[in-house]
């Protein structure tokens, strides 16, 4: 038998390299035809798994109470419990109430999540191609099986809230500020985790949109949680705020994915809780100064005292340049990053929070520069230990050790993040 021609196995090595990295002209055409698969995969979930009832009934629960005018957040109660979401996710489930017959054909609700599933992705897609991610990283985009779990089997809210976390990312890379602020808004509407990333959605509107943009930004998402609240709070203000936000409910230990391996004394102890939190807020503060910051050019004493005083840290002429710094790797990075250290140090973590993690382990492990092996190697561990029910101490273990891993990756080998604005940079624009 003839050998193989070596050159022609060293051009198809080429040739798939190529493509895998982005230097092909078929390198577009991976995206898409991922997405393909993926479509066709999720209508195989749902005609093959059987749905599992988990939260579904007690949304539709809630929502039944509402539509019959109860608007006072302390009575809205169902077979698992309270209502404790904010009022964006009532008034997305009162729209899947009418759509699904009460909430009784689950068939098209599944269907309805399958959608919502593509969107979201295909929003990923895109913002992982306008960051400049190479082809090899969007085959992990496809292939967990606890994200497609979480949306076609389960119809969790979170699936909405991460898609809308996802379109403010869309938005933001293209400088649409006001727009993503209002996208983003209505996503912590629905479910308060989306809340990780305020930090850094701050600092990317403060640095994109300039000091009195940012201002009205804000403005404009603070007045969009009091308008859509508004029903509620003529009923219970207080009621409203303490189950749409509540900070201090009390988890549970059998449900935590995360933090297992402690045990259950230590999880529910307050020490440990105030340890997470002071560690979050360090660890945050650490990202924001370090880097999240780069692109203003100055050190942190000239941005503080300026708005301590109400006023721009930025001339005129400063403001363009650095809002040209806020690139869409920039936002990518840095909103993906403030939502694993969230994650990292979240008092407990469910399986359906994997909604906000799944599509940003890829593009944080690319963007640290480690070799794709360790990339795939790290993402394979991370879907593994999702995907274990109940969790153990070492899968809570090693969930805790990735999103530590890919936190301390981003901290380390990601010095580029946004190079900052050199002096002789800034005269040269000046000028």
């Amino acid at each position: 038998m003839a050998s193989k021609d070596p050159s022609l196995v060293s051009q198809a090595v080429r040739f798939v390299f190529d493509v895998a990295n982005g230097r092909s002209a078929l390198s577009k055409f991976v995206p898409p035809c991922l997405f393909v698969l993926d479509a066709v995969l999720c209508a195989l979930i749902i005609w093959k798994i059987p749905y599992t009832e988990i939260d579904w009934t007690t949304y539709m629960e809630h929502i039944s109470l509402y539509v019959s005018g109860e608007h006072d957040y302390t009575a809205l109660t169902g077979a698992t419990g309270p209502l404790v979401y904010p009022a964006a996710h009532v008034y997305t489930y009162t729209a899947l109430y009418y759509l699904t017959n009460e909430g009784k054909d689950i068939f098209l609700a599944q269907q309805i999540f399958a959608v919502l599933y593509m969107a979201t992705l295909a929003l990923v897609m895109a913002c992982y191609w306008k960051a400049k991610v190479p082809p090899y990283v969007f085959p992990l985009l496809i292939l967990s099986k606890r994200l497609h779990s979480v949306f076609v089997l389960r119809c969790f809210n979170d699936c909405f809230a991460a898609f809308f976390l996802w379109l403010a990312i869309f938005l933001f890379q293209r400088r649409a500020w006001t727009a993503g602020s209002i996208v983003y808004s209505w996503g912590v509407g629905i479910k308060m985790t989306l809340l990780l990333v305020l930090p850094a959605v701050g600092v990317v509107l403060f640095l994109g949109r300039g000091f009195s943009g940012s201002l009205k930004c804000a403005a404009i998402m603070a007045q969009m949680q009091i308008v859509i609240a508004s029903p509620f709070l003529q009923a219970n203000a207080w009621g409203y705020a303490s189950k749409a936000f509540e900070l201090t409910r009390q988890f549970f230990f059998k449900w935590t994915v995360n933090w297992r391996f402690v045990g259950e004394e230590i999880f529910l102890s307050r020490p440990f809780s105030l340890a997470l939190l002071g560690m979050h807020a360090v660890v945050l503060a650490g990202f924001i100064v370090g880097k999240w910051l780069r692109p203003a050019g100055k050190p942190l004493s000239a941005i503080i005292m300026p708005l301590l005083q109400f006023s721009s840290p930025f001339s005129a002429r400063e403001e363009p340049l650095v809002a040209s710094r806020v690139t869409p790797n920039y936002v990518m990075t840095t909103i993906l990053s403030a939502n694993v250290i969230g994650l990292l140090f979240a008092r407990t973590l469910h399986y359906q929070f994997y909604s906000y993690l799944a599509w940003s382990t890829p593009y944080l492990l690319w963007r640290s520069g480690t070799h794709p092996i360790i990339q795939y190697g790290l993402w394979a561990l991370q879907e593994w230990a999702w995907n274990i029910f109940p969790s153990t101490p070492v899968s809570s273990g090693v969930v805790v050790g990735i999103l530590a891993t890919t936190v301390a990756l981003i901290a380390v080998r990601t010095d580029d993040v946004a190079a900052p604005v050199s002096n002789s940079e800034r005269e040269r624009k000046d000028a």
